[in-house]
């Protein structure tokens, strides 16, 4: 069964739970706009599959009932009892027992033991003993729900504890019952050198990483990962024994990394396994299997809690109205919380008490009530304001001094982008070696993907380019501030990192027509020198200095190197998969140039004297830069030169070989009077001349 990123329902097995009267489509761009983002919709049949992406911190919507509970509280319905718990007819329950403990009675006293060695691996356990079961092949109306959720049918059994695990989110297992050691199950750690055959052939080695479940003579499966060949269900078997748990999240992401396995179950289980969904998913099964195959349960056990601690949540009104800026009545406040299964009950003053399910445990703060308030509200009921403007903000903070960043770049017509800060180890490969050695790496990360925390940036905006040139992207220019982190003395270390990266060509219309303008280099350092005018930087401040080979400069401000501009080279691009490009970045440590910076504006009245422009052509040496020549010019300008632009740069014939041409304009003004020529000819003559003796530049 392929593994999916995300989880897959159908159209028709949601209105099972929730009363829906709008189309897929709509429905969709609902669960889009509340946080679950559709990726696909595909019509098969009479039914509409939905593919939804779902967020690590959300495994309460892996699952049928978890997508249904949010459409419920998005459309305003009622979430129906699910109709898959069906009642046991061979377990007698005792009222004292159930009260108690929650554990039905035993009818033949089979003997089963169920000993845990380490409840923080297994917090619960629980098994069921199934008699008299007619294994074969599915009905229809089990086979082809399964079939649309991408799952293979296998045979009735099988089927229905994969379809409680894609209804309610928890998974099961079957054993042969037959094929145990019956006297009890074992939840233990592996052993070094221990081996078993998972149910895909495939014989694997076990170790103390790992937690197995055992009879008393040997491991029959890998825990919440895959079960064991020799105890699988087949068309022989007779009795089963049913299996539903909750295993530690971080044992299973690192067995099922170890063994090189990926199931449907290990992707729920290395998310969080609500406790209290254990018994209510064990019975639906169990009550299956007696409908579909015939069969009797004739005892059901457990070991573990059942009852995970829960914490009241503070929630006040006021401070939902100060976040989100719009004024949601308590009442809509109590009622969103409530769709959403949070129990509410009113305080002092307007405010909430709010317990969160045992399915969401994600929530634990107040913001997060916020969020889910938020979400489900719709971010499109909630206006857009514009704050007041003061004429001399006062920027200090660093996060203020980032978000001025981002409207500038915004401002230069780039994009922003957000990616993740755990990237594949492989990803650094072409960029900076150095920092790849000391990259934090991931103990039991949840994918290769993941693996090591970014020391860069660069890698990820590459990989960014990468995907949109997939999707036939022509021109990408995006940028991203986030934070990078490294080791350094046995430390880890956090900077915030600013990243641009620029690949592709745009088309650049005007009256007559319009040109192909292919990113490069330059473009990079002029967004680079746009952002440092913009913070108050002077040309003379910054410098770009060439780094091994012309594809690579260091941005240095005020002899401090603070980042680096580069062409990424071949090894990076087939890294990523980019073929027959050029990619352009550049990153830059924003701590270091945020000591730099000068923000503070003097408001400057308009000319309102008209001003005298005189251009100067001239050819000079290649290394003369910009920067100097400048400073030459508004030396000798003096206080009437307002201006010196560079206005057209020129290599080639008939400038000699180490020499570029350059015109430069030069505006002269007064704010006091109109100049005349008189007045600027010989302070323009002066400039002329400096530049002359200064550079040995030749007039042309």
């Amino acid at each position: 069964m392929e593994v999916s990123n995300g989880v897959k329902v159908t159209y028709n097995w949601l209105k099972e739970f929730v009363e829906i009267k709008i189309t897929p489509k709509v429905l969709a761009e609902k669960l889009t706009m509340a946080g679950l983002e559709v990726t696909s919709l595909e019509e098969k049949g009479q039914d509409v599959i939905f593919e939804i992406e779902v967020t690590s911190n959300r495994p309460d919507c892996l699952s049928v009932i978890g997508i249904a509970r949010e459409v419920a509280a998005i459309t305003n319905k009622k979430l129906k009892v699910p109709k898959l718990v069906y009642g046991l007819k061979s377990i007698v329950y005792s009222k004292r027992q159930n009260k108690k403990n929650h554990q039905p009675s035993t009818i033949n006293h089979q003997p089963l033991d169920i000993d845990i060695e380490n409840k923080e691996d297994c917090p619960l356990y629980t098994a069921k003993i199934i008699r008299d079961v007619k294994v074969g092949p599915s009905p229809d109306w089990l086979r082809n729900r399964l079939e649309l959720v991408g799952c293979r049918s296998v045979n009735n059994v099988v089927d229905i504890t994969n379809y409680v695990l894609f209804e309610l989110g928890e998974p099961l297992h079957a054993f042969d019952l037959d094929k145990l050691n019956q006297e009890a199950i074992i939840v233990r750690r592996g052993k070094t050198g221990e081996r078993l055959v998972t149910i895909d052939g495939e014989e694997k080695e076990l170790n103390p990483d790992i937690l197995v479940i055992a009879d008393k003579k040997k491991a029959v499966a890998a825990a919440g990962i895959m079960g064991g060949k020799e105890t699988e269900v087949t068309g022989d078997t007779k009795n089963i024994l049913l299996e539903a748990a909750v295993f530690n999240p971080v044992i299973v992401r690192r067995g099922k990394r170890l063994l090189g396995l990926e199931s449907e179950s290990a992707y729920r289980f290395e998310r969080g396994i609500d406790l209290e969904a254990v018994e209510k998913a064990s019975q639906a099964a169990a009550g299956l299997i007696e409908k579909v195959a015939g069969a009797r349960c004739v005892l059901a056990k457990a070991s573990g809690t059942a009852r995970p601690a829960r914490k009241n949540i503070g929630l006040k009104v006021s401070t939902v109205h100060k976040i989100l800026g719009v004024n949601i009545p308590a009442a809509e406040i109590k009622k969103i919380l409530t769709r959403l299964g949070f129990r509410v009950k009113r305080g002092a003053k307007n405010n909430f008490k709010v317990e969160p399910p045992t399915f969401r445990p994600d929530a634990f703060l107040e913001i997060d009530l916020i969020e889910e308030i938020a979400r489900i509200f719709g971010y499109a009921h909630i206006p857009t304001t514009v704050a007041p403007v003061k004429p001399q903000p006062a920027i200090n903070e660093t996060g203020d001094l980032v978000s001025l960043i981002k409207n500038i770049l915004v401002g230069l017509g780039l994009n922003e982008v957000i990616t993740y800060s755990l990237i594949d180890k492989d990803l650094l490969k072409g960029f900076d070696i150095e920092r790849a050695k000391d990259a934090i790496e991931i103990l039991n990360p949840l994918s290769k993907e993941q693996e090591v925390l970014r020391p860069l940036l660069m890698p990820c905006l590459a990989a960014c380019v990468a995907y949109n040139l997939r999707q036939k992207q022509d021109y990408i220019n995006i940028f991203e501030i986030a934070k990078t982190y490294l080791k350094s003395g046995g430390q880890i270390q956090e900077q915030y990192s600013l990243g641009i990266a620029l690949c592709g060509v745009r088309s650049l219309w005007f009256a007559g027509g319009h040109v192909q303008d292919e990113a490069g280099s330059l473009h990079l350092k002029g967004i680079l020198e746009g952002v440092f005018k913009r913070l108050g930087l002077a040309g003379g401040d910054y410098r770009f200095i060439k780094r091994g080979s012309n594809d690579a400069f260091e941005v240095r401000v005020k002899n401090d190197n603070i980042g680096i501009l580069r062409r990424l080279g071949k090894e990076a691009l087939e890294e990523l998969g980019i073929k027959n490009k050029e990619v352009f970045a550049l990153e830059i440590a924003l701590e270091k140039l945020l000591c730099h910076i000068r923000i503070e504006k003097k408001l400057v009245p308009l000319a309102r004297y008209p001003g005298i422009s005189r251009d100067i052509s001239l050819s000079l040496k290649e290394d003369i830069t910009i920067e100097q020549i400048q400073e030459v010019i508004t030396q000798r300008g003096g206080n009437l030169l307002r201006e010196a632009a560079v206005t057209d740069y020129y290599k080639g014939k008939p400038i000699e070989p180490g020499d570029k041409g350059l015109t430069i304009s030069c505006l002269y003004c007064s704010s006091e009077r109109t100049l005349t020529e008189a007045e600027i000819d010989p302070i323009h003559t002066n400039v002329v001349k400096a530049l002359e003796e200064r550079f040995q530049a030749k007039i042309r």
